[in-house]
C-alpha cells in the first residue's frame, strides 16, 4: 500500500456530518480519524465538493434516509474531486498524485474520502480521472448532474430536427442537458425564472418563464411545436409536453414519476457517460456555470442557498 508519509501524516481530518436528520441548521463539522484505504481502495484528499438537491433531501428525515440506506450518524454530500494520497492493496488504474473526480453517497464533504475502485456512487463510491483542462471545483460539479442529465436524455434521445422542451434548465442538471442537447443538434427551449433568460441564452437554450400559461408562450416561440421534453424540476413541464402534442415515449422526468412517462435516473446512465461529459468540458464543448462556492466552515449557508432550488448553475464547497 502507497500511503503518505506515516511520520508527517493528520491523524484526524474534518467531515461534514448529521447526528440529528434535519434541514442545514442540522450540519455540524466534527474532527474525524482520517480514514484509511483498504484492499481495492484508495483515499482522495477531497479539495471540492458539488452540491445536489439529493444532498439535503436524502438526509431531511428519518424515513426517507433510511430510504437510501442512510443512518445517523452520518456524512454529507456525493460529489467531489481531489488528489489520491493512498492507494490500497491490489489497486493498478489509480496512483498517489492523481487528480480524480467522482462520487460518494452522502459523505463527500469531507478532507478525506476512500472510494472502492470497483463500487458505484450509492455502495462505496466511484473515482474517475479528471482530464487536464478541467479544474477541481468543476470536477465536484460532474458526477451527479452529469450523470442525471445523460440519463435524461438517453429517454427522449435528442437529434437534428428536434425541438427539447426543459423544465428546470438554469438548474444543476439543467446546464448540462441543456448543452447536451445542443450538441446532439436539437432546438432547445429551457423554462425559468424571468431573471435567468441571460444565463440560459448563454447555454444555447431559448428562454421561457415557467408557471402559468406556458404552453401559450411555448406555442407562441414554436408554432410547430416540441418534439421531447425534459421535466428536470417537477411536473409541470411534462404536462405542458403533453398539452403540446409530445408522446409519453419522448418526455422525461427526474425529481418526479408521472405515470406513462420513463423516469430519468443517473444511476442508469450509460457506461462511460461521466468520462466523455468531462472530455467535452476539458475541450471546452460544455461549461458548467459555477453560481457560488464557500469555504466548508460556511456548509449551513451554501445549503440553504442550494435548496433554494434558485440558483443558476452549480454551489460548490471548498476544502
Amino acid at each position: 500500500m502507497e500511503k503518505t508519509n506515516p511520520t508527517t501524516a493528520p491523524t484526524t481530518s474534518r467531515a461534514v456530518r448529521f447526528e440529528s436528520f434535519g434541514g442545514p441548521e442540522a450540519l455540524t463539522i466534527r474532527e474525524v480519524p482520517v480514514p484509511q484505504a483498504g484492499s481495492g481502495q484508495i483515499r482522495v484528499r477531497v479539495t471540492a465538493a458539488g452540491l445536489n438537491p439529493m444532498d439535503w433531501f436524502m438526509t431531511s428525515d428519518a424515513d426517507t434516509a433510511a430510504r437510501f440506506g442512510l443512518s445517523l450518524p452520518c456524512g454529507f454530500g456525493t460529489d467531489y474531486a481531489g488528489i489520491v494520497d493512498q492507494v490500497g492493496d491490489g489497486v493498478s488504474e489509480f496512483a498517489v498524485g492523481d487528480r480524480v473526480f467522482g462520487g460518494a453517497m452522502s459523505r463527500a464533504v469531507a478532507d478525506h474520502v476512500v472510494v472502492d475502485v470497483a463500487g458505484t456512487i450509492a455502495v462505496g463510491g466511484q473515482a474517475h480521472h479528471t482530464p487536464d483542462g478541467v479544474d477541481d471545483r468543476t470536477a465536484a460539479t460532474l458526477t451527479i448532474a452529469g450523470c442525471t442529465a445523460a440519463a435524461a436524455l438517453a429517454v427522449v434521445n435528442p437529434s437534428p430536427g428536434d425541438t427539447v422542451l426543459i423544465g428546470g434548465a438554469g438548474g444543476g442538471v439543467g446546464v448540462f442537458a441543456v448543452q447536451l442537447a445542443r450538441l446532439a443538434g436539437a432546438r432547445v427551449i429551457g423554462t425559468g425564472s424571468a431573471t435567468s433568460a441571460d444565463a440560459l441564452h448563454a447555454l444555447g437554450a431559448e428562454p421561457v418563464t415557467y408557471g402559468e400559461g406556458l404552453v401559450d408562450r411555448v406555442r407562441a416561440l414554436v408554432p410547430d411545436g416540441v418534439t421531447a421534453a425534459m421535466d428536470l424540476h417537477g411536473t409541470d413541464t411534462a404536462q405542458a409536453a403533453r398539452e403540446l402534442g409530445v408522446p409519453d415515449a419522448r418526455i422525461t422526468t427526474i425529481a418526479t414519476q408521472v405515470d406513462g412517462i420513463t423516469p430519468a435516473n443517473g444511476a442508469n446512465a450509460a457506461q462511460g457517460a461521466l468520462e466523455e461529459i468531462a472530455g467535452l468540458v476539458a475541450t471546452g464543448q460544455l461549461r458548467v456555470p459555477i453560481a457560488a462556492s464557500f469555504p466548508v466552515e460556511q456548509i449551513r449557508a451554501a445549503v440553504e442557498l442550494q435548496a433554494g432550488r434558485h440558483v443558476q448553475g452549480k454551489v460548490v464547497i471548498d476544502l
